[in-house]
């Protein structure tokens, strides 16, 4: 291969022609392992859009970063980008915005699917979440010394949330939303401490790096996300995996947001039957709020 982008490789490949046809004619310049992952989006260009990177890889015997060079080398910014413009070339607006919404739908249509769906999320989750590992996440939480929420975007205000209901039973739990403060602070953690990351897609490079610092530090890592196969997974102790049946290149991803937000209210609620502060956290917490409202 050349130093040249693979979107330069014909006229036809510009940056502006159909993803597919960009990585068609860039196949002659392809090493091996990036061969086989362009051969595995050609194949099923659909069924890439609801793949993590890891499993992506491993269905074409190849890294993840091979994956990610050869997304670079098509002139987009990542894996996510080539999801988002396959789903953009390859389905209609409305589909996008939800698998069951027609452009025609109205309010009431919209509303009725949209719940619908989420309810459907939350109780195939409650079928298929895994207890032990929330079971065993909870006793690590209970068992450190300080525990770091890492997550960015949309994962944020969950990580935010569930680091103030933790607090309110007394275990020291800290978000802070700037990221380079969460790098430095995962490095600062110790054998006794714990970083728990929320990620949907299980590769934001933010939160990928917060977790290998605490990994580095010798902390604890467990993880909240929607995908069982991906870098983040591969990287923390313990994985609680859930997500949604919605179709993963919604930029926003609710239905999975909501998911992960009750998941995180059932370790909560598990968190709190059986640590020793809980109760005294929370009375002191009713205490402090009576002064907040009329």
């Amino acid at each position: 291969m050349t130093g040249m982008p693979l979107e330069a490789a014909s006229p036809t490949a510009g940056r502006t022609a159909p993803i597919l046809e960009r990585l068609r004619a860039a196949l002659g310049r392809l090493s091996p392992a990036e061969r086989r992952v362009a051969d595995a989006i050609l194949r099923d260009p659909l069924g890439v859009i609801h793949q993590s990177v890891s499993q992506l890889a491993q269905s074409a015997d190849a890294s993840a970063a091979t994956v990610v060079r050869l997304c670079t080398g098509l002139g987009l910014r990542g894996y996510q980008e080539l999801k988002i413009t396959l789903a953009s070339q390859s389905i209609p607006a409305p589909a996008r915005m939800h698998s069951d919404i027609a452009k025609d739908d109205d309010a009431h249509a919209i509303v009725r699917k949209i719940l619908g769906g989420t309810s459907t999320a939350l109780l195939r989750t409650a079928e298929a979440l895994d207890s032990d590992v929330l079971a065993a996440i909870a006793r690590r939480v209970m068992d450190a010394d300080r525990v770091l929420l890492g997550a960015v975007g949309t994962s944020a205000p969950l990580a935010q949330d569930i680091a103030y209901r933790l607090t309110t039973l007394g275990i020291p739990a800290t978000y802070v939303a700037d990221v380079h403060i969460q790098h430095v602070t995962a490095r600062m953690l110790g054998p006794r401490d714990l970083l728990f990351a929320i990620s949907h897609t299980g590769s934001t490079f933010e939160t990928l790096a917060v977790a290998r610092a605490a990994k580095d530090s010798g902390a604890a890592t467990v993880a909240l996300t929607s995908f069982a196969s991906s870098p983040l997974t591969e990287l923390v102790d313990l994985s609680l995996v859930a997500g949604s049946a919605e179709t993963s290149y919604r930029v926003e991803a609710m239905a999975s947001r909501i998911v992960h937000l009750a998941v995180l209210d059932a370790l909560y609620v598990a968190i709190a039957l059986q640590h020793p502060r809980s109760a005294a956290g929370l009375a002191m917490t009713e205490d402090v709020l009576i002064e907040h409202r009329i």
